[in-house]
């Protein structure tokens, strides 16, 4: 039988309309009762109907940002827009990065539970199992760039898929035909999506062609060893993809390194346009993603309400195709 309102009062033995005042955060209501009927709401797992995930309370002040990993600079421009949203609204940030794997990201939520009014995630690890986290039913959490299809939470993200095809339809536009791919860190959703989206453009646009994917891991080493192997094949691609741009400069090093040209010998391009990106020899090619606004946007639709009409809310960026030097000289087709 599913918890009602009734049930919490009946336990923290006040009335209806006291539950009522202290969930939506009403200034009459005692501390001491506040916090009991919270804590037996949370309890209970109770999740009013009319706006449980919503922050109207703000008892704590306070949102927790979880992040797989500090030092990253997608990661730094996100907190950024997240911080710039939050001090506009007067709430604090709790912060919590180096996780490593889904387990430890679980771990670093609970600690948060009781401590914050609602959580913002990157949970990059598909299969992210969000119930193992334990979080209280009426605390909203927002996953940032992950799978729409995780139980329990809206999503905020980049159309990673959309973008990638984006990208590959460029590079046929330009001429090039045996393009390979640079992939990122697995399991990682927004990997596994850029990958789907060049395998579809692939598929869609150049069937005839089979696809080369090298695996990468997100950072400029593996892009350098990547542009290595690339380098060497016989026949040789004429144009590569990056999964993010760190890959594809470490790609373009590796390039300059054994001598090729870009793009004249071959053309590459990145997805992110971190600023490094518009500063290389060449500048290069990629998908732009206001890594910064987004993190706002995150904050302010946790701050609205995950859901809406009884539906968990699912909302996709798309990204914005900036050409530069490192494609505009297309490749001799293979007819």
């Amino acid at each position: 039988m599913s918890v009602t309102i009734k049930d919490v009062a009946r336990l923290a033995n006040v009335s209806v309309a006291t539950v009522s005042r202290a969930l939506n955060g009403r200034e009459n209501v005692g501390k001491e009762v506040r916090e009991r009927i919270l804590e037996i709401a949370e309890s209970l797992d109770y999740s009013p109907h009319h706006a449980a995930r919503s922050l109207s309370s703000r008892r704590h002040h306070t949102i927790g940002v979880v992040l797989p990993d500090l030092p990253c600079e997608v990661f730094a421009q996100l907190m950024c827009g997240i911080d710039r949203a939050a001090r506009e609204r007067d709430l604090q940030l709790l912060v919590s990065g180096h996780h490593a794997s889904a387990d430890s990201q679980c771990k670093a939520l609970r600690s948060m539970r009781r401590r914050v009014d609602g959580l913002l995630a990157i949970s990059p690890y598909a299969g992210f199992d969000l119930e193992a986290a334990r979080l209280p039913a009426a605390l909203p959490v927002l996953l940032l760039d992950s799978d729409p299809g995780i139980a329990g939470a809206g999503t905020f993200g980049v159309d990673n898929h959309a973008g990638a095809m984006a990208m590959v339809r460029h590079l046929v536009e330009r001429g090039h035909r045996r393009i390979a791919f640079i992939g990122g860190r697995e399991p990682h959703f927004n990997a596994s999506e850029r990958r789907r989206g060049y395998l579809d453009a692939m598929a869609e646009l150049l069937p005839s062609v089979g696809p080369v994917v090298v695996p990468g891991d997100f950072d400029a080493a593996s892009g350098a060893r990547a542009g290595q192997l690339l380098a060497a094949m016989e026949p040789r691609p004429d144009a590569v993809f990056a999964a993010n741009d760190m890959m594809a400069l470490g790609c373009l090093f590796a390039f300059q390194r054994a001598g090729l040209r870009v793009p004249g010998d071959i053309a590459l391009a990145g997805f992110n346009d971190i600023p490094l990106a518009r500063h290389a020899s060449p500048p290069l090619t990629t998908l732009r993603v206001d890594i910064a606004a987004m993190g706002a946007e995150a904050l302010v639709m946790l701050l609205d309400g995950t859901t809406e009409g009884g539906a968990v809310r699912h909302h996709r960026v798309a990204p914005e195709l900036v050409v530069r030097a490192s494609t505009t000289q297309a490749a001799q087709a293979d007819q």
